[in-house]
């Protein structure tokens, strides 16, 4: 691997096999002020996004030793939350849907401008700052995350156990669609959970989050699963 330093800069893991793009994309990346590190092997690319240590991964799909998409797949399995950014020749609409269902934030076709490649991972970075703290903000809702308390448009929303894992899930991957299997997953856990589980409790965080409000933010992706966002 190669890495580029700077102390105070965030960390960027590129895994991308095309020699003369990574160092170009690496040169973009470090000019900005990120410290990145690369690697052009799927497998060593999948061991160092699984540590969980980088602050965002971009990811080429066709790799050798495995493929952008199963490290993704196996990110989002070891409950790795980092940002992804695919960004590969393979921009056909399956492809990128495959790529936004297993867990990618962004997905940015080749050949691409260099504003638009740093604009991207400005705005995924900012996002998951964002994210991090104790308290996130969507819109009008708000989660306080130590307290497990949610308001919206100031007023307390009373949620089950269950209900709040389900909303902070959705909203630490804000704008991102969650499958129902993912859902399940990452919120029931090791718990039992039938079929029809996550609809059910959707429903149910809809009448307490939505439906006293104009304003929608739990969203359905028809055939895929559900996804929060601010904007429809």
């Amino acid at each position: 691997m190669a890495r580029v330093h700077s102390e105070s800069a965030m960390n960027i893991l590129l895994v991308e096999d095309e020699r003369p793009l990574a160092l170009a994309v690496n040169r973009i990346l470090s000019q900005s002020g990120w410290n990145v590190t690369w690697t052009a092997d799927g497998t060593r690319g999948y061991e160092a996004a699984k540590t969980g240590d980088y602050d965002l991964v971009i990811l080429d799909v066709l790799l050798p030793g495995m493929n952008g998409f199963d490290i993704l797949a196996g990110m989002r399995a070891a409950r790795v939350n980092v940002p992804v950014l695919m960004l590969t020749a393979m921009d056909e609409v399956n492809d990128k849907v495959k790529g936004l269902n297993l867990g990618a934030d962004d997905y940015l076709p080749k050949p691409f401008e260099t504003p638009e490649l740093v604009a991207r991972v400005n705005a995924l970075l900012r996002r998951d700052k964002a994210h991090k703290g104790q308290t996130v903000r969507i819109a009008d809702l708000v989660i306080d995350r130590q307290a497990r308390q949610v308001t919206r448009a100031g007023n307390v929303v009373n949620l089950t156990r269950r209900e709040y894992d389900l909303l902070e899930a959705l909203a630490l991957n804000e704008g991102r669609v969650l499958s129902r299997e993912t859902i399940q997953e990452r919120v029931w856990s090791e718990d039992e959970a039938y079929s029809n589980t996550v609809d059910v409790f959707i429903g149910t965080l809809r009448k307490k989050i939505d439906a006293p409000h104009e304003r929608k933010l739990i969203h359905t992706a028809v055939g895929f699963g559900y996804v929060l966002r601010a904007v429809e």
